[in-house]
């Protein structure tokens, strides 16, 4: 099969790779139909995980097809058309018993990280039987890739972590796909104000769209000045960082209000500066996580109800096999207008 492959930092291949097999009894392997690039592959790119070693098959999002089902998989069968969590859990360990599926001890995020991902023509599920989902006939399959990660990981590490509560001024900082997922699901709690702080007008034109109530370009205005003149010199309650990099951290610092949240989504690379000096007196709760995807039920409710329209997140389309192309659109989202880009079979 073919599939896109690591090979240190900013090399990567289109190439032939063997087609993975059953190794485990509750392993599934899926014949994957339409797949994406995360943030967090662009990271993996750049070297800032370095638990990704060269050879390794890249990807943990995608919807495929059940090609075949090891002995112990009860929930589904071959033919079976199934969205991919981006985690992976046994549902039995002492982590998984507690909702903590991103700290499975033989599971987590290990897709297209410890073990191969999605990014390929065909994929090994462990778990399966709690680590897929079923799509049901008539759904659109589009709309499903962004169950796979990017609308779990925006609410529970954004808006969950962030206590976001109605009447509420919150701040995105990063208006990107997790960003835009964050602004999405936290009008679940009918915030009052959400300001979106990006350094990109077409991104941030399209969070207006999505209900963003402010939009700020950071690289054109003071953003603490501005949200400050926003909240009567307050600062927001809850601040979601969905970056990745230190400036956009210690910028959260400088919003969050006394009594606030700080809740950071993106993968960081490199230490920031926790700014204690400023931070220790006021009652500040500084949050991180790696999603568990728990809620993904729940956001499949409501994409099927059509509460939030999930496939608007998509702004590009290819075929897996142009997956080389898709990243270069993809990392330079700005120039290309770039959110999510969709790779179809």
């Amino acid at each position: 099969m073919k599939a896109l492959v690591y090979h240190g930092p900013g090399k990567m291949a289109w190439e032939e790779k063997p087609k993975p097999i059953i190794k485990e009894p509750t392993d599934a392997v899926v014949k994957i139909l339409k797949t994406t690039i995360c943030g967090t592959d662009l990271h993996i790119m750049k070297g800032d995980v370095p638990a990704v070693t060269d050879g390794r098959i890249i990807g943990h999002e995608g919807i495929g097809v059940i090609e075949e089902v090891g002995d112990a998989v009860t929930s589904f069968k071959k033919g079976d058309r199934v969205i991919i969590s981006c985690i992976t859990s046994c549902g039995k360990c002492e982590y998984c018993k507690k909702a903590m599926y991103s700290h499975c001890l033989d599971g987590g995020w290990i897709l297209g990280n410890l073990i191969d991902g999605t990014q390929a023509e065909y994929v090994r599920i462990p778990h399966a039987d709690n680590s897929m989902y079923p799509i049901p006939t008539g759904a659109d399959e589009e709309a499903m890739v962004m169950l796979s990660d990017i609308l779990p990981t925006g609410f529970e590490c954004g808006v969950l972590n962030g206590k976001v509560k109605p009447g509420d001024t919150i701040a995105i900082v990063g208006a990107g796909p997790i960003g835009m997922a964050v602004l999405l699901t936290s009008q679940f709690y009918s915030p009052a104000a959400i300001i979106m702080i990006d350094q990109d007008d077409n991104r941030l034109a399209v969070a207006k769209s999505f209900g963003a109530t402010h939009t700020i370009n950071s690289m054109n205005e003071n953003a603490v000045e501005k949200v400050m003149e926003l909240t009567e010199n307050k600062g927001v309650d809850t601040a979601i960082e969905a970056v990745g990099v230190a400036p956009t951290f210690e910028l959260c610092e400088s919003l969050v209000c006394a009594g606030g949240h700080i809740a950071n989504i993106g993968v960081h690379g490199k230490s920031v500066t926790l700014h204690l000096e400023t931070l220790w007196s006021k009652n500040v709760t500084i949050t991180t996580r790696l999603v568990d995807a728990s809620t993904t039920p729940m956001l499949f409710k409501t994409v099927q109800a059509k509460k939030i329209d999930a496939k608007k997140l998509i702004t590009h389309r290819f075929k897996l096999d142009q997956i080389v192309e898709a990243y270069a659109t993809f990392g330079n989202a700005a120039k290309e207008k770039a959110l999510k880009v969709l790779l179809t079979a």
